[in-house]
């Protein structure tokens, strides 16, 4: 008998679903695979199912007993995760399975992110299409890809083939927190193309490793340094000091995190390389006095390294070194109705440096449309100013909250009976789909929620086992009611 690593935990069969996906590489953009694993269940299954051109699956099951005539009820959650690995991490992404671990209490992956986010919302989905025994209306099982870097399966999918109204989306991760209002985003670039002149000279290597990093909409307020901006600082300090050219500076994987680790590599004249050496030192002594308090695992590093190829010239180095500075990043404005709540806020989540020039990729997100989009004016006038090009992608609306809702009185209520306590209804500055949704189906009542989980989008992301359970018994009071 096969061995299973989650085998004695419960839910069995969510965990048993939970599992099989973790052996399946889906990291966005590479969905094809555990898209056609949920096509393959709907045909053992005997379910209709639909999967569109860019890997959306839409899985289709008639009501249960007695819920035959009931209004369908749409559950959904997305493919992909994040695919964040430690240095020492032997995981290809492309092909390799997670090597998840528990102890009964969390789940994980070795060296890994987890894809908690959103796997468990696929699992159970289709725990509940297999079963027999549960009593739900129509379901309208919708599993879509690359929501992690723009939500862009949402925005393809054809929303026709979907007859509900109601739609209970599975991507949430506090317990007891029903979200019902989120924020619209964007990707924005900008490009800087550079100089190149022959190297000269000798080349150090800087590095900006061990910040905190997370989810750059639910933990842009909390005191998270961004290392590519921390490495800005550091270099614009070191140029008012003494001259050297930009060879390259890159930082993050995904425009949605909060890059941890930032690096670069300069050229100074030689003779003045030891000299530079102790410069940074002395730069990063100041810097780690300044950074939050939260960041106390802050690493900085310089090392000497052989100088060959080319470098940016001065006047490029200059440029680029002003624009990453003079960028904006993290909370631009707080809501004044909604305590606590980021209104709008960016992050430079990539930074790239290639034969063409140097990239910078932020993720924009506001609450308000008009807010959204003087931000993106802000980013587009600044890059202008130091002569780079600006492109987007991946634009979606903000999830506006809904005064009458019969989903979300229903899982209030249902929650009340389960806890013994009312759960929190909130708005989030993170995006959802649920804007997507409800931007393409007028009338669309909408409610996010989903089990425990820490750190989502880093190596040390954690599902709790015990919420898992209590919050599927909570889906399934929820559907019995609908």
């Amino acid at each position: 008998m096969e061995q299973r690593v989650l085998g004695a935990l419960h839910p069995q069969r969510v965990m048993y679903y939970f599992e099989e996906l973790c052996r399946i590489p889906h990291g966005s953009r590479n969905t094809k695979a555990i898209s056609d694993y949920c096509v393959g269940f709907a045909r053992s299954h005997g379910l209709r199912w639909v999967q569109d051109g860019v890997n959306n699956v839409v899985i289709y099951k008639d009501g249960s007993a007695g819920y035959e005539d009931h209004p369908p009820v749409i559950l959904q959650g997305h493919l992909d995760m994040v695919t964040e690995k430690t240095a020492d991490s032997p995981i290809d992404f492309t092909k390799d399975p997670l090597d998840i671990r528990t102890d009964g209490e969390f789940i994980w992956a070795e060296g890994t992110t987890l894809g908690g986010d959103d796997g468990v919302a696929v699992a159970y989905a289709l725990a509940i299409l297999e079963s027999d025994r549960i009593a739900h209306p129509p379901l309208e099982a919708v599993f879509t890809v690359d929501e992690e870097i723009g939500m862009d399966g949402a925005e393809a999918l054809d929303v026709s083939v979907l007859r509900g109204r109601t739609l209970i989306n599975i991507d949430s991760e506090d317990e007891g927190i029903l979200t019902v209002s989120c924020a619209g985003g964007a990707t924005c670039c900008l490009h800087l193309p550079v100089e190149v002149q022959p190297a000269q000279g000798s080349g150090l290597h800087i590095f900006v490793d061990g910040l905190i990093g997370g989810h750059s909409g639910q933990e842009i307020n909390r005191g998270r340094a961004n290392a590519n901006k921390v490495m800005g600082t550091l270099l614009e300090r070191l140029l008012k000091r003494m001259p050297y050219r930009l060879v390259y500076a890159r930082g993050g994987q995904k425009d949605n995190a909060i890059p941890r680790s930032s690096m670069a590599k300069i050229i100074v004249p030689e003779q003045r390389v030891e000299e530079a050496r102790r410069e940074l030192e002395k730069l990063a002594d100041e810097l780690k006095r300044e950074l939050p308090q939260t960041e106390t695992a802050a690493e900085f590093a310089t090392e000497v390294c052989p100088c060959r190829g080319s470098a940016m010239s001065f006047g490029s180095t200059r440029k680029t070194v002003g624009l990453l500075c003079a960028v904006p990043n993290g909370v631009q404005a707080m809501s004044s109705d909604i305590a606590g709540l980021v209104q709008t806020s960016l992050n430079l989540g990539v930074l790239q440096t290639d034969k063409d020039g140097v990239t910078m990729t932020f993720s924009v997100r506001s609450s308000v449309g008009e807010e959204k989009q003087a931000l993106i004016g802000r980013l587009k006038t600044c890059g202008a100013d130091f002569g780079a090009d600006y492109s987007e992608s991946g634009q979606y609306p903000a999830w506006e909250y809904r005064k009458q809702s019969r989903l979300r009185d229903v899982m209030v209520q249902t929650f009340a009976e389960l806890y013994g306590r009312e759960p929190v209804v909130e708005a989030i500055h993170a995006g959802l789909e649920c804007g997507i949704f409800s931007g393409k189906i007028p009338g669309l009542d909408c409610v996010s929620f989903g089990p425990d989980m820490q750190d989502i989008h880093t190596t040390r992301e954690k599902l709790n086992v015990g919420s898992v359970n209590r919050t599927w018994e909570y889906l399934l009071a929820i559907l019995k009611k609908l």
